[in-house]
């Protein structure tokens, strides 16, 4: 069945993807670039052209890298502004029209990243566990109103986030950390065009989630975050047992006189 898809980052990217592949599947696809001001507008847009919005993918996102210390607290603003509260945003202006249809999907493409944190991604982990943080929240706030939510979290896939422009360099520079930064950045670079990932294939897949009658909640998104997911479970399980002895029993003891 036909559904108005709105995409955001749609200009380059996992967005094109998105837009090319839902286009050719016959859906109608509102394809927005980075302002976060025009998404009121691009709504409004496609239910003046459509008469409804099914399927927002919050797709636009940003990487800023770095250890910790060397990323400005500017930058550490601005990756939160990017990844997190410009989706943010962006469904707090969708949200209103599907409540009113009492029907719609919120798709967000967060991480791997927003699973496990890794050595020079603070800033991009961070955003991005508070991504799927408020997309976990999210999901009981609109339930009721028939509205679906999918955290999507990817692996490496050959898509321009690697790109001068898409990620950004730290901007301080701190000895300590100087000789693991340049073979850091190297690294990174080396990468670009070489992820395992096809992201037109990421794009159907996320098509057919959007198709699906009960959705799912959580898209573990290519062999290598499946297996990161599976590893970090493991560890979470693990640390909860190792806290039982000495987290098991901090409750008050209301029969103590």
């Amino acid at each position: 069945m036909s559904k108005v898809i709105l995409v955001t980052g749609a200009g380059r990217g996992l967005g094109t993807d998105i837009t090319r592949e839902a286009l050719a599947a016959g859906h109608r696809v509102v394809a927005t670039g980075r302002r976060p001001e025009e998404v009121e507008a691009a709504a409004q847009a496609a239910v003046d052209r459509f008469g409804r919005i099914d399927v927002l993918i919050n797709n636009a996102g940003n990487l800023f890298t770095g250890y910790f210390e060397e990323i400005s607290p500017a930058q550490m603003r601005r990756q939160f502004d990017t990844n997190l509260f410009g989706p943010m945003n962006v469904t707090r202006a969708v949200l209103p029209i599907m409540r009113k249809q009492r029907a719609g999907h919120v798709i967000t493409i967060t991480s791997t990243a927003g699973l496990v944190g890794m050595e020079f991604t603070s800033a991009y982990a961070a955003s991005k566990f508070a991504e799927e943080g408020w997309m976990e929240s999210l999901r009981h706030d609109v339930e009721p109103y028939g509205i679906h939510t999918t955290v999507v979290e990817p692996g490496y896939f050959r898509t321009e986030l690697l790109v001068d422009g898409s990620t950004i360099w730290p901007e301080l520079s701190i000895e300590d950390y100087a000789p693991r930064t340049a073979p850091r950045i190297e690294g990174m670079k080396s990468m670009n065009g070489r992820q395992p990932g096809d992201p037109a294939k990421l794009a159907r897949a996320l098509l057919t989630i959007a198709g699906q009658d009960e959705p799912l909640e959580r898209f573990v998104a290519g062999a290598d975050a499946i297996e990161a997911a599976e590893a970090k479970a493991k560890e979470l399980l693990a640390q909860a047992e190792a806290s039982r002895e000495l987290g098991d029993n901090l409750a008050y003891d209301d029969t103590t006189v």
